[in-house]
């Protein structure tokens, strides 16, 4: 078992406290609830509750399992509890506010919280959380760019070979688990997108990569139905001409990358489908370079969508009204994190943040062409940890 180290524990906790300072100076007591965050500052996720005073030492109380939470992780102060009536003793006076999760604590949840600490008030820290989150240390990073390795040998080696006419795209996802596991891949792709649930990723054939999707993402797929509209369709089969479009997930002990590869099967798209596929891979390129420390992300989406013709911007970033408002997002623990390539997102880029990047264009009866990779942000721009195929991979 690979433990977060102490001393990334530690900056994690003194980080998120300088943060506080500067965002929320008023600011007491902090309550973490959400297992990925746990996580993030524990070492471990369990069903608990972590409490960080702004004097003090932060105590993570746990309901269940403390045996296993006091196995796993380094943390300095993790105490059992059978409910927040044995935490609330510990804590000798209260502020008058607390700052939680807002965005994914539940108000039952809350109300359990609050019959023993009976704050006045509720105020958010998801924001200062993102904030510490989203610059990785070398740790995070080494562990990303494994999972990166992964990404990159399954999609650009692997995959082709998978490849055979008649094969659903439920039978391609399968395999692709299967393979990814074995791989390395940890078996679970997270977004703190609410409500929200993946396996692996789209997978798609020809038109099945535009359909319409319940999630934000410029791609869709059939899916298994209605009630599960993920992995891919059994109904759906390959066959000589489609475009295959994978966009999938990877990641190692918590932390994401994320990447799209695209396959010509049993023949070569339309000219005019190549030519605006190699236009993604441009910008995907040029947003790269531009992946340095003190860029700010909305000039950075601003300068590429000003430089697009209407031809080309009818369907960028979806199939037609169906288009997301981003150009790529931060990745870490999740893979939807702050900061956003996108309008609104004014605070600089620092440097260990880490980017997808995805401009894609869907096309009428072909699918969606593009690319995406994942980059770390270095002097230099951003450097890729997933590889660097163009797409459009031929299986013939």
């Amino acid at each position: 078992m690979n433990k977060v180290p102490s001393t990334e524990l530690e900056d994690r906790m003194t980080r998120f406290k300088a943060q506080m300072d500067i965002s929320n100076p008023e600011w007491e007591i902090a309550a973490v609830f959400s297992k990925i965050n746990q996580y993030y500052f524990t070492g471990t996720m369990q069903d608990g509750m972590l409490l960080i005073p702004r004097d003090g030492e932060a105590t993570f109380w746990v309901r269940r399992s403390f045996e296993r939470a006091t196995y796993e992780s380094l943390f300095p102060q993790i105490k059992s509890m059978k409910s927040f009536r044995d935490a609330a003793k510990s804590v000798d006076k209260l502020p008058d506010t607390v700052y939680l999760e807002t965005e994914t604590v539940p108000l039952a949840l809350y109300g359990r919280f609050q019959k023993h600490f009976p704050f006045k008030d509720v105020k958010p820290a998801d924001t200062s959380i993102a904030a510490v989150r989203a610059v990785k240390s070398e740790y995070e990073l080494g562990l990303m760019r494994k999972a990166g390795e992964i990404h990159q040998r399954v999609l650009e080696d692997i995959v082709p070979e998978m490849l055979v006419e008649g094969m659903s795209e439920a039978d391609l996802a399968a395999e692709l688990f299967k393979i990814m596991v074995n791989e390395g891949y940890q078996g679970i792709t997270r977004f703190g997108m609410f409500d929200t649930e993946m396996v692996l990723g789209h997978i798609g054939f020809g038109e099945s990569s535009i359909y319409p999707s319940y999630f934000d993402g410029a791609s869709g797929n059939y899916g298994m139905g209605p009630a599960v509209p993920l992995l891919g369709s059994r109904e759906r089969k390959l066959k000589k001409g489609d475009l295959v479009y994978i966009d999938i997930g990877s990641g190692v002990e918590g932390y994401n990358t994320d990447k799209t590869m695209t396959y010509m099967f049993g023949s070569s798209l339309p000219q005019y489908a190549i030519d605006i596929h190699n236009k993604c891979v441009d910008i995907q390129n040029e947003i790269s370079g531009m992946l340095k420390p003190g860029a700010i992300p909305s000039q950075i989406y601003n300068h590429i969508m000003n430089s697009l013709d209407d031809d080309f911007l009818q369907n960028f970033m979806g199939f037609g009204n169906r288009k997301v408002k981003f150009l790529g997002h931060g990745i870490g623990l999740l893979i939807d994190e702050l900061p956003v390539i996108a309008e609104r997102f004014d605070s600089p880029i620092q440097e260990g943040m880490a980017f997808a990047v995805e401009p894609k264009n869907g096309i009428k009866d072909i699918g969606m062409v593009g690319i995406e990779n994942t980059f770390i942000v270095t002097a230099a721009g951003g450097k890729s940890i997933t590889g660097n195929n163009p797409g459009l991979i031929p299986v013939f």
